[in-house]
């Protein structure tokens, strides 16, 4: 087996969680392009609730093919959901902290709480788009079968 050099499980890692970032500037140029053209014909909060569930299907889609190179599954879709509200919650939390303990100016608090929110936003996406290691590994060699018998 052969070690990787610190650089290199950097490159591993760093990689996909490069490309979940650069999904989430896409996801969110497509919400906002959703967002202003719904705007036209409907109220703003029916626009922004339409474009942040059609924003989420292409970024699910997008995370799945591009970020982690993985096959959709309804399954995977179903859970998807869950790494929106984790990023929801994280940024909430962070620019509560940020605003009202720190005292950073508020326009600036929802950029640096999104930033520190993606690692872990990541992870959760990951966990939830990234199939699995079996629980144990496949024999190499597993015994061959004689008219659906094993051989000994």
């Amino acid at each position: 087996m052969r070690v990787l050099s610190s650089w290199g499980a950097r490159a591993l890692i760093s990689a996909p969680m490069t490309r979940f970032a650069l999904v989430g500037v896409v996801n969110t140029g497509t919400y906002y392009v959703f967002y202003r053209l719904l705007h036209l014909w409907l109220p703003y909060l029916v626009a922004h609730v339409v474009a942040t569930l059609l924003s989420m299907v292409g970024s699910f889609f997008l995370n799945v093919r591009f970020t982690y190179r993985t096959r959709p599954t309804w399954r995977k879709f179903l859970l998807f959901p869950l790494t929106n509200a984790t990023n929801l919650l994280l940024t909430t939390v962070g620019v509560y902290v940020l605003v009202s303990t720190l005292g950073m100016d508020s326009r600036i608090a929802p950029l640096l709480a999104a930033a520190g929110a993606i690692p872990v936003t990541y992870l959760v996406s990951r966990l939830i788009l990234v199939p699995s290691a079996p629980d144990a590994p496949a024999p190499t060699n597993p015994p061959a079968l004689v008219e659906g018998r094993r051989r000994s």
